[in-house]
């Protein structure tokens, strides 16, 4: 049985690992942190069958444009003369159409749904430590007009067989009876579920480390040793690995490893930022997805996680304080009864989501190497198509036909 090298401690790279070491595979896994600062940790931890429609579509570029002119607003491109950023931008363009998003949107229910299905599978085999739970997660709208466009979604929704239950202002009220509300009303996507993300890292590589997996972690990759169209090593900062299978799963630095390889992909980090606090008096029961408020609140407990926005400005670790300023301001319109504070500037996290011009993954072998399966590009659905990658990854590595068709995740599409 031949070893796989898997390049990346995120979501995706874990539970690729997870995988193939269920399938008898020796696995190690280089990664440039200590696995606790990365997109996976940070992020609102949803499982979300409900998120169809993919990031790229009608009207995103209309409304994202009118977006840039405030400093506050959920999204934000910062201007500047870079070629790959403008290729993306065209393609991103070019896949905003209600066209590709009829497309798309098969494909995309169909890992987030084997997705769902999987962390359950996980969740029984690894042990319930990050407390997932699966009451479903609010589509809450303020606005009578994105409510009707709601009500729309949820139509579309059951069509793929997803459960839904269109909520009135006072139904969704009765949801949430500890904390005053100001909304029209909302859907509760039923199958959606959510968990703590950090803690699932933790479990993961826990499980991961007693199951033979080795990490090589503050591991940074700087170059690739090829023959006969394969990687046959690799080149970091702690000396060099032999390669026999390699998956590329960095998130928003695929395209920066991809490129020592000699191949180019399109993709773009878009910052997000989040708070978590520790104790909160008559806390929200539900996650939600503040519709026009284009962010998003998750309980744990007395826990309570606020976080959003997705500012394309390159990789980078500075903090725009005025972004973190519109989730918090759009959660206290919201939820004007919620008893929170804005955060100090230094408790505000931040992680780079990999976002793809069309918002779908990347998920599939390369053409320049026999040997290399690129993972990656999920943007805001990391956590909520995690599973199904690491599976998708699997029977690639294997040669086997998957159980879905994976055609729109080939690396070739633009």
């Amino acid at each position: 049985m031949k070893d796989i090298t898997i390049i990346g401690g995120g979501i995706i790279g874990l539970c690729s690992a997870y995988y193939l070491q269920k399938e008898g595979y020796k696995v190690n896994l280089i990664e440039r942190g200590d696995l606790s600062d990365g997109c996976s940790f940070g992020n609102m931890g949803y499982i979300s069958p409900s998120h169809f429609v993919p990031l790229a579509s009608p009207g995103i570029i209309s409304q994202g444009l009118k977006w840039m002119l405030s400093s506050t607003s959920p999204f934000y491109i910062k201007p500047r003369l870079n070629l790959d950023l403008m290729r993306w931008g065209y393609h991103f363009r070019k896949s905003s159409t209600a066209e590709m998003v009829q497309q798309n949107g098969p494909h995309l229910i169909d890992i987030l749904q084997v997705s769902r299905r999987l962390m359950f599978d996980l969740k029984n085999d690894i042990g319930d430590t990050f407390e997932m739970e699966d009451k479903g997660c609010l589509m809450m709208c303020r606005q009578q007009k994105t409510l009707d466009h709601e009500f729309h979604l949820a139509d579309e929704a059951e069509k793929y067989g997803l459960k839904v239950e269109r909520l009135s202002r006072q139904g969704v009220q009765q949801l949430e009876p500890d904390v005053e509300l100001d909304v029209a009303g909302a859907v509760l996507f039923k199958d959606d579920c959510h968990l703590n993300p950090g803690k699932l890292m933790i479990a993961l590589k826990s499980h991961l480390e007693k199951s033979g997996v080795v990490f090589h972690l503050n591991t940074t990759v700087t170059g690739f040793e090829k023959a006969n169209n394969a990687i046959t090593t690799i080149i970091t900062d702690k000396g060099a690995f032999h390669c026999s299978e390699l998956v590329l799963a960095t998130g928003s630095w695929l395209p920066v490893v991809a490129k020592m390889m000699g191949i180019r992909l399109l993709l773009q980090p878009g910052k997000g930022y989040s708070h978590t606090y520790e104790q909160v008096e008559n806390n929200v029961r539900y996650p939600a997805i503040l519709v026009d408020g284009r962010c998003a609140i998750t309980p744990w407990g007395q826990q309570l996680r606020i976080g959003g926005t997705m500012e394309i400005s390159g990789i980078n670790n500075n903090v725009l304080v005025s972004r973190m300023q519109g989730v918090y301001d759009s959660a206290k319109r919201f939820y004007p009864g919620l008893k929170i504070d804005f955060p100090p500037t230094d408790k505000i996290w931040h992680g780079l989501r990999p976002v793809t011009p069309d918002g779908m993954p990347y998920i599939d072998r390369t053409e320049q190497y026999n040997n290399v399966i690129i993972a990656g590009g999920h943007a805001m659905l990391g956590i909520s198509e995690a599973t199904g990658t690491g599976k998708l990854v699997t029977d690639l590595i294997q040669h086997k036909t998957s159980d879905i068709d994976v055609s729109a995740f080939r690396l070739n599409r633009f």
